[in-house]
């Protein structure tokens, strides 16, 4: 498919190619048949135009005039769907290069991830397992064990552990003695059984000897029978021959007899030492019976020991805590008493201020009063002096009346300004002795509220180390009390892997719980 261009004098579709791929809808059939007869011209002759200015002469050169053949005119909507179809297919390419651009570049941020946590994942790997040698591995290994040996022995010298133990001696101990105890009815079974297949073993033997009684008793009468039939034929010839048979017989009865009572010994012999058996059986019973009556009343007589010394401990311990609790309280009611004598002493301090401010204000305003009447008495006898001789010499001294006035008023100021300047000269010492003395009494307070401070401040930091101390402790005990647990579960374990039957070891687990206390479930 060639390439379409456009002409620039008409804008419009010029066809190059006479067989074209183009869709047909842009062509319609020629309606000018002329054109189709004409032969098709691609060049023409150029023309060469000569432009003559003032300045310069141009030469211009004519494009070549192309004929416009086979054009079409299409509707709006046809170019609405030609140009819709070119955006749809270039909007669908670059939605694709996009989602492939996009899934790209998502796969290789997926991957330099990747690489960053596996690095990662080495250097933390790196960092938290530094690499040993092999001196330092076997120095680490071999701390490692003594450590735990150590702290294996240390936890064996608890006492709870030491109680555990116990328990576990004890379970081990019952589980052994049960064992013994089955055992024992397992031998006295057998030897019943035993007994039995003696008995019936003597029953066939006694059986046996009565059938070869009998059978003997019967060839004996076959043979008396024959001897009878012979004897009848040569009574007088097989007389000797009868009375050797008799004594034959005889000497078999004796031997059968004989027999009898030697079986019969055996039997009798076989029971009595049976009997002994048994006797010396039940004795050895008897005597476990009481040695094991014996541990478990000494071990009965321990456990009783044991609360005893536990039930002291705790009545001691409750003493010493109320005795110190009764300490405390004492301190305490000294220290508050103490405080109310320090404030009393203070409210004192402040009402004995007081009433000293009070009376030497009295005093003050007392002497005050006292000069002003003694200055108003001076005065009234000065002017009465003064009115006498001014009666009796008033004509001499009508000249100098202005200059005594004058002079009379300059003494009265001076003498005011003196008792004033006195009076204030003796408010400014009362001041100060004043201010000192409140300055005196406030760093006193001050003083007293400072150690009052100081004391409730120790009071304070010793109830803290206290509650400092018993965190600490209450810390430590349920630390040990979970490394109690630890061991007791290893231990619980170990007795369960010796093969001693489940009841024992549930029996030890119950009573370790009162011994070691999971401290997991104690509320704080």
């Amino acid at each position: 498919m060639k390439p379409a261009s456009t002409s620039r004098s008409s804008g419009r579709y010029r066809k190059l190619a006479d067989i074209s791929g183009v869709d047909e809808e842009l062509f319609d059939k020629p309606n000018n048949s002329k054109s189709m007869e004409e032969p098709t011209k691609t060049k023409q002759e150029q023309r060469i135009l000569q432009i003559i200015t003032k300045d310069l002469i141009r030469t211009v050169r004519v494009p070549r005039i192309e004929r416009i053949e086979d054009t079409i005119a299409l509707p709006s909507s046809g170019i609405r769907g030609i140009i819709s179809k070119a955006r749809i297919g270039v909007s669908e390419e670059r939605e694709a290069l996009r989602q492939a651009y996009l899934k790209e570049k998502e796969a290789k941020m997926q991957a330099a991830e990747e690489r960053k946590n596996q690095l990662v994942e080495i250097d933390e790997a790196q960092r938290e397992k530094p690499e040993l040698t092999e001196v330092e591995q076997d120095a680490q290994k071999r701390s490692k064990r003594i450590k735990c040996r150590a702290y294996e022995l240390q936890m064996e010298e608890e006492q709870e552990i030491k109680s555990l133990n116990k328990l576990i001696m004890c379970a081990k101990t019952q589980a052994t003695w049960d064992e013994q105890v089955v055992e024992k009815k397992e031998i006295k079974g057998l030897m019943d059984k035993e007994e039995k297949r003696l008995d019936i073993m003597m029953e066939v033997e006694r059986r046996r000897g009565l059938a070869d009684m009998k059978m003997i008793e019967d060839l004996q009468k076959k043979q008396r029978m024959e001897g009878k039939e012979q004897i009848y034929g040569q009574i007088k010839e097989r007389m000797e021959e009868k009375l050797n048979d008799n004594m034959l017989k005889e000497l078999e009865k004796e031997q059968v007899h004989r027999d009898q009572e030697r079986m019969n010994r055996e039997y009798q012999e076989a029971m009595e030492n049976k009997r002994k058996e048994q006797q010396l059986l039940q004795k050895e019973i008897m005597r476990i019976n009481a040695d094991v009556t014996r541990a478990k009343e000494k071990r009965l007589e321990e456990e009783k020991m044991t609360n005893l010394k536990a039930m002291d401990y705790l009545k001691q311990k409750m003493e010493r805590e109320e005795e110190f609790e009764a300490e405390q309280e004492r301190i305490k009611k000294e220290k508050e008493k103490e405080i109310a004598r320090l404030r009393a002493l203070q409210e004192r301090a402040k009402d004995y201020k007081a009433e000293q401010d009070a009376i030497r204000a009295k005093r003050n305003q007392d002497i005050s009063d006292r000069k002003w009447r003694m200055q108003q008495k001076e005065l009234a006898e000065k002017k009465a002096r003064d009115e006498a001789n001014l009666k009796a010499a008033r004509l001499e001294q009508v000249k100098n009346k202005e200059y005594c006035m004058m002079m009379e008023a300059n003494r009265e100021k001076a003498d005011m300004e003196r008792v004033l300047k006195t009076q204030v000269e003796q408010i400014a010492k009362e001041n100060e002795v004043e201010k000192k003395h409140n300055e005196e009494a406030q760093r006193h307070a001050a003083s007293l509220r400072q150690q009052v401070r100081e004391q409730e401040q120790v009071a304070l930091e010793k109830r803290r180390e206290r509650l400092k101390e018993a965190d600490r402790m209450f810390a430590e005990e349920r630390q040990r009390n979970m490394r109690l647990l630890e061991v007791k579960e290893r231990k619980l374990q170990e007795l369960k892997a010796t093969g001693i039957p489940e009841k024992y070891c549930v029996q030890v687990e119950r009573k370790s719980r009162q011994i070691i206390t999971d401290p997991r479930t104690v509320k704080a």
